[in-house]
């Protein structure tokens, strides 16, 4: 958020879709403008070039819907924050340009309805959540328990809207253009719901769930920008200045170092490793000593003089991100169990109730002294929920993600992420991140999943319903996978 949170709110209000042609008309019109330049705090834009693959096949789902033949879910990879601009693109420019190059006419406008974490315009701002509702946006609340009123807006959508949906199954960004996060299974389900609402209604549209890759590279290499940015971080962080050797770590015995990297390049690496290396340092401390943790011990790798740093350092963060969650649920009351998105949801979810408060009719008829309480309770309730963001930004890094492939975009996607870690722990604000050059984007899109083929087997019974989720999502993260991997 942009500011803390210093008194409690009101329970936060469902923003239904208000669908406005002139709106969506008015954002295709800047949409040059919104991908290129930083018109807010939070959006790092800069993309000069957006490149659309196999276009043809969303070309044939619409015209399929538009003929009432069908109905498609987008399941798009969320890397970044500029991913639902590049999906407008793809929609609202690339569709209706591949769709006159094959000479199919198409009903315009082809946009699509598309789902958004509600918590966004809490820290972007009420108008973000006035504009979204007008273009197709539907909010749904993450936690441990489903949004009903979101998912039953998304779902009757699916079944009945006038355009198809999009979603990023992932649920977050997790700030790597090659890794693909665990996926949500709310995808997955509401392709069956759908499906299920077909049959009951004896329609015949078949439903699908179409994959759609996003990558993201720069026009030109940032190097040296890379380099101020580290020295930036290394500055902020209170690193003490020390020459680097480019061979040192190779003459340790660590075989840190990729191979083939230029002078510049193997000292920024270097340069990577030990600014990771003392802020984990520092924050195990900070953890031992003003939260009283005490941190588990690693396997015997951490002793082991032949043991991979690289291996150790990922090991540390895991621990590191377990003790910063658990922190958070031992003040929330909560269990350590489930994976770390799991976790992360449960913490979101009781922040919110302490928060945005749905138990006190009004806030405003409480008495000075419980009206102080609940504005206590919500800043505290803010404060721990920010160990919980930390883990969020480093849900994906391992030890191992640049040195597999040291390109540009490996350096700069991790560099970005410790900039945002640090710049968490300076300031409230949400950071303001570098620009590190002109980005070029490549879309792909994937074969569609039919989710009608697999109906007879989810709805034979309960057990084997949540099989047929627990596989469409395992195919659909395979699918995604291999479309960043192209």
């Amino acid at each position: 958020m942009s500011d803390s949170i210093q008194h409690a709110q009101p329970p936060l209000a469902f923003i239904p879709p208000r669908f406005n042609p002139l709106v969506l008309r008015i954002v295709q019109w800047l949409l040059p403008i919104l991908l290129r330049f930083r018109l807010r705090r939070w959006l790092p834009a800069g993309i000069s070039h957006i490149e659309a693959e196999n276009v043809k096949v969303l070309v044939d789902l619409y015209q399929q819907f538009q003929a009432g033949k069908i109905r498609f879910l987008m399941a798009f990879h969320h890397p970044e924050v500029e991913d639902p601009l590049c999906m407008f693109y793809l929609i609202n420019r690339a569709v209706p340009r591949a769709a006159r190059q094959q000479g199919i006419r198409l009903q315009y406008p082809t946009p699509s309805y598309f789902v958004y974490e509600r918590g966004m315009t809490l820290w972007a701002g009420d108008w973000l959540g006035w504009m979204f509702s007008r273009i197709g946006g539907i909010p749904i609340h993450r936690g441990k328990h489903l949004d009903w009123s979101g998912m039953r807006t998304a779902r009757d959508l699916f079944v009945n809207g006038k355009f198809p949906i999009g979603i990023a199954p992932e649920g977050a960004t997790n700030g790597h253009s090659e890794i693909i996060s665990p996926l949500e299974p709310g995808v997955a389900q509401l392709g069956f719901w759908c499906t299920e609402s077909l049959v009951k209604a004896n329609r015949p549209e078949q439903v699908f769930i179409v994959p759609i890759g996003i990558r993201y590279h720069y026009a030109e290499p940032p190097w040296s920008k890379l380099d101020k940015l580290l020295s930036q971080m290394e500055a902020d962080s209170g690193l003490p200045k020390e020459e680097l050797n480019v061979g040192k770590l190779n003459v340790e015995g660590f075989n840190l170092q990729p191979a083939n990297l230029q002078p510049l390049e193997a000292s920024l690496y270097q340069r990577l490793l030990r600014l990771g290396e003392y802020l984990l340092s520092e924050m195990e401390e900070f953890y031992r000593r003003f939260y009283h943790q005490n941190l588990p011990e690693l396997t015997v790798m951490e002793s082991d003089p032949s043991a991979n740093p690289n291996q150790v350092m990922e090991a540390r963060l895991q621990r590191l991100l377990d003790t910063a969650l658990r922190v958070a649920e031992q003040y929330f009351g909560l269990k350590s169990q489930g994976t770390v998105i799991d976790r992360c949801r449960r913490l979101e979810e009781a922040g919110w109730s302490n928060i945005y408060r749905e138990d006190i009719p009004d806030l405003n008829m409480l008495p000075p002294f419980k009206r102080g309480l609940a504005d206590w309770v919500a800043q505290e309730s803010e404060r721990h929920m920010r160990h919980m963001r930390l883990v969020e930004s480093f849900v994906a890094v391992t030890g191992t993600y640049v040195k597999e492939n040291p390109t540009a975009e490996r350096f700069a996607e991790t560099a970005l992420l410790m900039f945002d870690f640090i710049s968490r722990i300076k300031e409230r604000k949400i950071p303001r991140r570098p620009r590190l050059g002109w980005r070029q984007v490549r879309m792909t899109v994937g074969e569609p999943i039919c989710v009608s083929d697999r109906w007879s087997t989810y709805h034979s019974s309960r057990q084997a319903a949540r099989q047929s989720v627990t596989d469409l999502t395992q195919d659909l993260q395979k699918a995604l996978e291999k479309l960043i991997s192209v």
